[in-house]
């Protein structure tokens, strides 16, 4: 009842946070930004919604030492306003100043239905559940609900509860606008909820200009010469012998494979000086990274990894053509690498 009173304002703001689960690398964390920004979008057509923007930290490639890397802004690696141009968007320390504190009225962490998927059909649902794993958030002295929170350790939950969901991002939209009279709303583990609209036009307005010089932080590598780029992103161990009109280009540019360190001495590392790193931070370094493969000219990826996946999707902003970015490496056993992939590593 006091944070209702505090937050309260002439507007009547509600805020929306959400968080995934911590061993998820950046690609999934933005691609879970579009599908929660696409929700925004649907719960502003009758009220006035605020999305919160998680601080970033505990990204499991954020190795360097000796740095901060804790409790950063979007602002760090994304232009803030671009994404305000789409759904009402404030960082994490701004709800502190502007709901009177470091308190959030309900917490909905989503699971798995305990019974699985009924065979053979989809439906989409969701309930309150008990717990199917031991809660996250645990309550103190105070009756209030304390967790990871982004590494701010003064921050509160005012109520939790597990929800058991299966669907789209809209699912939440009745509960949201309905059945909560939270106006401060944290939906943990959101990755669970599913893309309404991909592809068309809300799935890339909301992840338009803002997104654009995203963080990425994963193994890849551009093979350059005068005037051309050739992008690999691929387990690489052992990938050395290309075929005869790439072994014989001149220069490779590679983004975070250090074992190639040995293997190829030709190539070419972006490698920031200190100063820079502090400046950068991991994230932005990666943006370099990313930046410059997403430009080559020729991109080869591989099938599974979220890291192609978001350098085909800036390369259909880029205007490349297909036949340039979806082709990927394929391994010794595999039979099903489709066109236009017609390569073999040779091991």
């Amino acid at each position: 009842l006091h944070l209702q009173s505090t937050i309260a304002s002439p507007h009547q703001l509600w805020f929306l946070l959400y968080d995934v689960n911590p061993g998820e690398g950046f690609n999934l964390r933005r691609d879970v930004y579009m599908r929660v920004a696409s929700l925004v979008k649907r719960l502003e057509r009758s009220s006035d919604w605020t999305l919160v923007l998680p601080p970033w930290g505990r990204i499991y490639h954020w190795q360097s030492r000796g740095l901060q890397q804790l409790r950063l802004p979007w602002a760090a690696f994304f232009h803030v306003e671009s994404l305000a141009q789409q759904v009402p968007v404030m960082e994490y320390e701004d709800f502190i100043q502007v709901s009177g504190g470091p308190l959030i009225e309900q917490v909905y962490y989503f699971q798995p239905y305990a019974e699985g998927w009924t065979e053979g059909t989809f439906e989409e649902k969701v309930d309150a559940r008990p717990c199917i794993e031991e809660p996250v958030y645990k309550l103190d002295m105070a009756c209030l609900y304390r967790g990871w929170f982004w590494g701010y350790v003064k921050t509160r939950a005012l109520n939790f509860s597990c929800l058991s969901v299966q669907g789209m991002a809209s699912i939440m939209v009745p509960i949201l606008q309905k059945n909560t009279s939270a106006r401060s709303v944290l939906l943990d583990r959101a990755e669970n909820l599913l893309h309404d609209v991909y592809g068309q036009k809300d799935y890339w307005d909301v992840s338009s200009d803002g997104l654009s010089s995203e963080m990425t932080y994963d193994r890849a590598a551009c093979i350059l010469k005068p005037g051309v780029g050739w992008q690999v992103d691929a387990d690489l161990d052992g990938a050395l012998r290309f075929p005869s009109h790439i072994a014989n280009w001149a220069l490779f540019y590679v983004a975070e494979v250090q074992e190639l360190r040995r293997l190829l001495p030709e190539m070419v590392l972006f490698e920031p000086t200190q100063d820079e790193l502090e400046l950068y931070k991991d994230g932005g370094v990666a943006i370099i990274d990313q930046w410059i493969c997403a430009h080559a000219r020729y991109f080869i990826g591989t099938a599974l990894s979220t890291f192609s996946f978001r350098i085909h999707e800036e390369r259909e902003i880029l205007g490349f053509a297909p036949s340039t970015t979806y082709n990927r490496f394929c391994g010794d056993n595999e039979t099903s690498c489709q066109p236009p992939t017609h390569w073999k590593i040779v091991y």
